[in-house]
């Protein structure tokens, strides 16, 4: 069950008016739960189990560790949860990665093992909602929450439908005390996630899979075929893409639970307007690039330790967290860049202080205090850069941020350098992919580029909320009429793979 789908449409009307029945506040989360797990099931009705599973061993876990006082239990406690999350996840996302890797290594080594086929098959979201839970036991054992009164309430926040096949990846402290007292849309929040959801659908229907989906596709799986334009058309459409498919499936699930009275994270702030990569990963797959900061970044030291560890830390996190993407080397490569980047930012900042961080943040990227407040801090230059200077380094960031989309989008390290060899030394062949889709592809990435940029330092609400109403009639009904004319193929989220 996809968002931009029919049953999901009558699923969730079903839930709206459910939710808006009087009944008590435990019963509706009762019912919020049953239909999560319908939710989820309607995939793969087998892998609830594992939702199960995942949430028991965490809900005692957390109990437990909270009335341990002696330090040899709490650990031992928090390696039950450890093991048992990481257990599953690397068994089901990396099982048939480390064992292809095991017989390439014993073939080097003249071994000739040939073990059965895995055929593993990976449970949608079991990235995202094993991050949930590892966050909560690990602030229960740092002492930093409190295990949540209700196993109610904790088997919500790790099964809640709209997250939970692909994020925001929620914190237990943000979402539980949601559930202490009723949760129920104002009129102004059910129209602004109603809204949300029109906005994310078009994203994800009309641009995203029916405008440029296509030319990615046909670029990415004809890699040998691909002239210069074919692979900057295929690789900027790509960029665009995956941004307007996560974006608008991240606007549709904060839209959701805003329609149930729940209060999501921003999971994205205009991150092609980013100058430098430090402030791309304060805009892009924000929930993901906090977590990441704050369980393991800064865990392994952040940029307190010296240069060295911090540019050890900062590569290390990027390499986990480009394989948390996909069991592939080509993720891994893609996370490798990301980290090439902000070690080279770093650098450079060190070096020749060109720029500086603002807000509280101490450091470019996964420095402590990034995001505490909530808002991006961006980069404040000094007189030396003009408006046009600016716009051009974050012009920049964004092509070498679509370098790093090659080896996310190529189905082999062996594609993505054919794609690397046909956009900067031209390829032999000709797609013929036309004009139109040509066209279509650079004016949506110069209409999104010009848009991120103009809002940059706003908000997509504050941006609605100032135009006129018969203005935001207009555009909700001309969303609805592209969602209307588009496709309907009910492609998937590309974000469900991971």
């Amino acid at each position: 069950m996809v968002f931009n789908s029919w049953t999901f449409l009558v699923f969730f009307l079903l839930v709206l008016i459910l939710h808006n029945f009087s009944l008590d506040w435990t019963k509706k989360k009762a019912n919020l739960l049953i239909a999560s797990y319908i939710f989820y099931a309607a995939w793969n009705p087998p892998f609830v189990v594992i939702l199960w599973v995942t949430t028991l061993v965490d809900w005692f876990v957390a109990k437990h560790l909270f009335r341990a006082m002696q330090p040899r239990r709490r650990q031992l406690l928090l390696m039950v949860s450890l093991i048992g999350n990481l257990g599953l996840l690397g068994y089901f996302k990396y099982g048939s990665f480390l064992l292809d890797n095991f017989v390439l290594l014993a073939a080097e080594l003249g071994i000739n093992y040939r073990p059965a086929a895995a055929n593993i098959v990976l449970p949608i979201g079991i990235s995202f909602y094993t991050f949930v839970t590892l966050s909560y036991t690990i602030d229960v054992y740092r002492k930093e929450i409190t295990p949540a009164k209700s196993f109610l309430d904790f088997a919500l926040l790790v099964t809640f439908f709209p997250h939970l096949v692909a994020g925001p990846i929620l914190r237990a402290n943000k979402f539980l005390s949601q559930c202490e007292l009723p949760c129920r849309a104002n009129g102004k929040q059910l129209g602004w996630g109603v809204a949300l959801i029109i906005i994310g659908l078009f994203e994800k229907v009309f641009l995203a899979d029916g405008l440029l989906a296509p030319v990615a596709d046909q670029v990415y799986t004809s890699v040998l075929d691909a002239g210069k334009l074919d692979a900057w058309s295929g690789t900027l459409a790509f960029s665009g893409q995956i941004f307007l498919d996560f974006d608008g499936y991240s606007l549709c699930a904060i839209g959701a639970a805003m329609c149930l009275g729940f209060v999501f994270p921003d999971n994205f702030r205009f991150p092609y307007a980013a100058v430098g990569f430090s402030d791309f990963w304060q805009r892009w797959h924000i929930s993901l690039s906090s977590w990441l900061r704050d369980y393991l970044y800064i865990p392994l030291g952040g940029n307190r330790k010296g240069g060295f560890r911090t540019y050890t830390n900062l590569m290390l996190t990027m390499l986990i967290g480009g394989l948390w993407h996909g069991a592939s080397w080509r993720f891994v490569a893609w996370g490798g860049l990301h980290g090439c980047y902000l070690i080279i930012e770093r650098l450079i900042h060190s070096v020749f202080s060109i720029f500086s961080v603002g807000s509280s943040v101490k450091g470019p990227f996964f420095g402590e205090g990034l995001l505490k407040s909530g808002v991006s801090a961006g980069y404040q230059f000094g007189y030396v850069f003009t408006a046009v200077g600016k716009f051009a380094l974050g012009l920049l960031t964004y092509l070498l941020v679509c370098l790093t989309w090659v080896f996310f989008r190529a189905q082999s390290f062996s594609d993505a350098l054919a794609i690397f060899r046909a956009m900067f030394a031209g390829g032999s062949g000709h797609l013929n992919l036309g004009y139109y889709a040509i066209g279509s592809v650079f004016l949506i990435t110069i209409g999104l580029l010009l848009f991120h940029w103009l809002l940059k330092d706003s908000s997509l609400e504050e941006f609605i909320y100032r135009m006129p109403n018969w203005m935001r009639v207009v555009l909700l009904i001309t969303l609805l009429c592209g969602i209307a004319i588009a496709p309907g193929d009910e492609r998937a989220f590309i974000y469900f793979q991971f």
